[in-house]
């Protein structure tokens, strides 16, 4: 915040060292890391009050057993940064347009096998998406073959291509991460970003794709997810059809709605 006070998350800094120190054992090295610098610099930078004392008292007492996995030399801190720091801006408008008008939704594939390297870096690329407190609350189920074929028919109106689908992604979130009710809905939105984030990715990877949307039908969300085994927290969000285009294949035109159709202007009236 600016200006950052001196003292503030009194009401939770306690609780959030306590939930670090319950969960450090699963957590991977490098969220490891981003929580012990974040919290690290958190404490260096407030007044301890006696609330912050008694969390840093606690974190203190944990240090001996994360140290030896976090003290490397080479690495960068995972703190907050400066908007000048960001890297410099390497496309330009048109350019990027060029990119948007490339990615359509691309139906008919070549029977050619799809590189699991090139998924993975699609879905790296994806991570990069903004989501609600980086909950990134988002899984991307990977299957091939005739695991695709089926799955892409239990998402309906896919009966004239789903046949040949070569490379299909389950996109699904994960209710856990929003124990309120209020929050329920932003697997949707943060999916729904980390998805269109991967279909712009694969693109530049040579693959082509086509979000399938999934039907908010009880009974198909029941085949799908006993399908994919799924636990009961963990929802479909939509699916995502790629592979390498057939050079014949058909593409529906779609005229889009222009940018005056699509917004709408306020102005703040002036006062006398």
């Amino acid at each position: 915040m600016q200006p950052r006070k001196n003292v503030f998350a009194e009401d939770y800094i306690i609780e959030t060292v306590v939930q670090l120190s319950n969960c450090y054992a699963g957590l991977e090295q490098k969220e490891l890391r981003w929580a012990f610098d974040v919290i690290s610099e958190y404490f260096s930078v407030v007044a301890l009050t006696p609330a912050i004392s008694l969390a840093f008292k606690q974190f203190q007492q944990m240090l001996p057993s994360l140290e030896h996995l976090l003290m490397d030399p080479q690495s960068t801190p995972s703190v907050p940064y400066s908007y000048q720091q960001l890297p410099a801006q390497a496309v330009t408008y048109e350019e990027l347009l060029v990119l948007f008008r490339r990615r359509r939704s691309v139906r008919f594939y070549l029977q050619q096998e799809v590189p699991e390297q090139l998924i993975t870096a699609a879905i790296d690329a994806a991570s990069l998406a903004p989501s609600a407190c980086n909950r990134q609350p988002y899984k991307f189920h990977r299957l091939s073959g005739a695991d695709a074929v089926k799955a892409a028919a239990f998402a309906m109106g896919t009966s004239g291509f789903s046949h040949q689908i070569p490379y299909l992604l389950v996109v699904t979130g994960d209710l856990s991460a929003y124990p309120a009710e209020r929050d329920r809905h932003v697997i949707y939105i943060d999916g729904a970003l980390a998805s269109m984030q991967l279909m712009l990715a694969l693109d530049t990877l040579g693959l082509a794709s086509c979000p399938i949307n999934w039907p908010d039908i009880e009974s198909r969300e029941r085949q799908l997810s006993d399908f994919l085994q799924l636990p009961a927290w963990e929802r479909p969000i939509m699916l995502i059809a790629c592979g390498y285009a057939d050079p014949q294949g058909g593409i529906p035109f779609s005229q889009k709605k222009s940018a005056l159709d699509l917004s709408k202007s306020y102005k703040t009236s002036q006062q006398g």
